[in-house]
C-alpha cells in the first residue's frame, strides 16, 4: 500500500529517542512562515489539531498531521522525513539534540495515484 509520509532510518532513530525521553509524541507541518514550514515533533498531548488539519499516517507509530491548507500543494508527492544536522524548529522537541526533522519528497506516479484514490 502507498504511503502519504514515509520516514528514514536516521529520523525512526531519532523519533525513537524523544520518545524515550518525552513519551508519546505527534508531527504536525503547518506551512506557516519560519519553522511552520518544517515537520515539527510535539508531545502528543501538548499540541491541539483540528479540522483544519489532515492526518497523513503514521511514521514509527507517531501520527503525522499537516494543515488542509498546506496539503493541497503537497497530495501529489509522497513525504519523506528525514534528520539532519542542525537546528531544529524553536518549539520542536528535536532542537536540543542537534539534529532537525527535514521533509523530503518524490512525485507519486499515476499507479500510486490510483491506489491513492481520493485520500
Amino acid at each position: 500500500m502507498v504511503e502519504r509520509v514515509t520516514v528514514t532510518d536516521e529520523a525512526l532513530t531519532l523519533i525513537n529517542t524523544l520518545k524515550e525521553m518525552h513519551g508519546p509524541l505527534m508531527f504536525h507541518q503547518s506551512g506557516g512562515c519560519c519553522d511552520g514550514s518544517s515537520p515539527m515533533c510535539y508531545p502528543r498531548d501538548e499540541f491541539r489539531v483540528g479540522e483544519s488539519d489532515y492526518l497523513l499516517g503514521e511514521i514509527g507509530d507517531t501520527p503525522f498531521y499537516m494543515s488542509k491548507d498546506q496539503y493541497e500543494y503537497w497530495k501529489h508527492t509522497q513525504l519523506i522525513i528525514d534528520a539532519v544536522d542542525g537546528r531544529g524548529g524553536m518549539f520542536s522537541l528535536e532542537g536540543p539534540e542537534g539534529k532537525r526533522f527535514l521533509t523530503r519528497s518524490r512525485v507519486f506516479t499515476e499507479e500510486e495515484r490510483a491506489e491513492l484514490g481520493g485520500r
